[in-house]
Formats: structure tokens, sequence, C-alpha cells
């Protein structure tokens, strides 16, 4: 059960593997973009390339769905970033149980968008966990854990392509170990857990209040969605790149401290902010200089 790239990867390695798939659960295709052109999850373009059932319910508890999901008979159930949680039906449907991959070291960053949260809140590492599935979000009893670095300059694109292949070979082997009994699950300790819940495209906004330091991470965390955004003569301008210049300033935050051949700065509640790459809305993605050419932003306007 799964939906996106990171789901594909694992779905992969499991059709690969000794065990038989025997479906496929994914959210429904969704209209995408202006033309509003229906396009299939990654996870159900695998399956299908692979020949292997499909489904793809609107509503989780429907009696239908969970009624082919038992005649599917699965002994175990596996699920990565499908984004919904299981009812205690399926919970309980599989003998073997519901494992789960998540893009953190449970018990932090339990929720939706632990790689956008490890991010913003500038850790140094984090990983995967595999772990069976109880009721409450992300707070089954560890199977497998494996640490990963955070390299500096990380974007949630990049650091979601780093855990992708981890996450699908822990899960391979959480399996196997599993089948020969030598996995012990251990609890969580519910008094280390923290929350990192899903965001909004509202999130994106850049506070020019906040530090330089915060916002860099916000433009990385945010990378490839929401994106880090603010406005500029009212047209929105996505932040791309940026790169903290100092750590003090003394103009107003969110005004333009040179916007030139040199880079275009922004004061912020603590520091410069260098935008190194930039898109106005409607345009494309540009590097700061060549922005500058067409969009004439002057010394001392505010964003």
């Amino acid at each position: 059960m799964g939906t996106p790239v990171s789901a594909a990867v694992s779905l992969e390695h499991l059709l690969e593997g000794p065990d038989p798939v025997v479906g496929v659960v994914t959210r429904a295709d969704r209209p995408v973009g202006r033309g509003q052109g229906v396009i299939p999850s990654p996870v159900r373009k695998v399956a299908e390339s692979h020949h292997k059932p499909v489904l793809a319910p609107d509503r989780i508890r429907d009696p239908a769905f969970l009624e082919t999901l038992k005649n599917l008979a699965p002994q175990l159930i596996v699920v990565v970033a499908y984004g919904r949680i299981l009812p205690r039906p399926i919970l309980d449907l599989p003998p073997q149980g519901c494992i789960n991959v998540h893009y953190s070291l449970l018990p932090r960053y339990r929720g939706a968008a632990p790689v956008q949260w490890t991010l913003l809140n500038g850790e140094e590492k984090s990983g995967v966990t595999t772990m069976r599935l109880v009721e409450k979000m992300d707070a089954g009893p560890i199977l497998m854990q494996e640490e990963v670095s955070v390299a500096p300059g990380e974007t949630t694109a990049s650091f979601e392509a780093k855990l992708d292949p981890v996450g699908a070979r822990l899960l391979c082997e959480t399996i196997r170990r599993l089948k020969e009994g030598s996995i012990i699950a251990t609890p969580q300790r519910e008094e280390e857990a923290t929350d990192a819940p899903m965001l909004k495209k509202e999130d994106g906004q850049i506070d020019w209040t906040q530090s330089a330091r915060a916002i860099e991470r916000r433009v990385r965390a945010f990378h490839p969605w929401p994106s880090a955004y603010s406005y500029w003569q009212g047209r929105l301008v996505k932040v791309c790149r940026a790169a903290v210049i100092s750590a003090e300033g003394a103009a107003t935050a969110g005004e333009v401290v040179r916007a030139d051949r040199g880079g275009l700065w922004i004061a912020t509640g603590q520091g410069v902010l260098s935008l190194e790459e930039v898109q106005l809305e409607n345009r494309r993605r540009l590097p700061a200089a060549e922005f500058l050419k067409g969009a004439r932003i002057e010394k001392g306007e505010r964003l």
C-alpha cells in the first residue's frame, strides 16, 4: 500500500524478492496541473507494469474494497507513504500484521512530513524505521532502523532520493528476519516522540522576521513542495535556492539590501539571505543575476 516514488522504489524491491505480491493499493488518481490531466501514481505504474492487480479506493472503509482486500488473502501488508491511516479491520486482516517504512528515526518525527521537519529543524542525521502498524499514527513497535546523515545543502527531494533505496533494502531485510523469527519488536518511548504534521501550501510563505539560517532551511525543506515563496509588487516569487550571507544585518526584515551583478540579498530578522535562484510566477526558474536583468528590483524595496 503506497503512492509516491518512495513507495514505488520499495515495491520494485518486493517484486524482485522471494515472496509473491498478491495485490497493490494506491491512492485514487487525481487531476493535476492546469490541464487537469489524470496522472497515475508511481506505485500504480510499477504495479501495472508487472501485471499486478491495483486497488484505488476513494474510501478506505468502503465495504466493497475491504471485501476485495480480504479475498486477496495477504499474509502481510506493507505500507510505504500510502497517505491514509489504516482502520482496525485492515490492521487485523493479515495473519502477519501490517508493517510500515517511515523516513525518520522513530519516535522522532511521527507524521506525514518527517523529512521536511528534519530539515526545517536543522538535524544532522535522520534515517529509516520499519515498524508494526497500530491505530495510533507512527506509534507502533520498532522492527529495524538505519541512520542516514543529512548532507549540507540537502533538500527534501535530494534526501528522500537518498532514503528511498535504504528504505527498500531495510524493508526486505525486515521481512526476511520476520520469517526467520529473528526480530524482537521494541516499543517506542512515548516521552521522546515529536510530531511532523502534514504541510499546507500556505506554510511555504516566508516570514522575513525569522533568521536567515531558518529561512534557508525552509527553502531546502520545502523543495519541491510546497516551495518557499514571497511576494514582490503583488507577484509571487518562489525562492528555489538560497544562502546565508551573514549572521547580522541592520536593515528592516524583508528589505532588499543588494540587487546587482553581485547578488540579490534580503535582510531578515537576523542576518542577510542571498537568493541564489528564484522563479517569478508564470516564468521559468533563473539564477538571481539573470532574474534581476528583467525584474528591475531596486535596493530598498521590500518583499
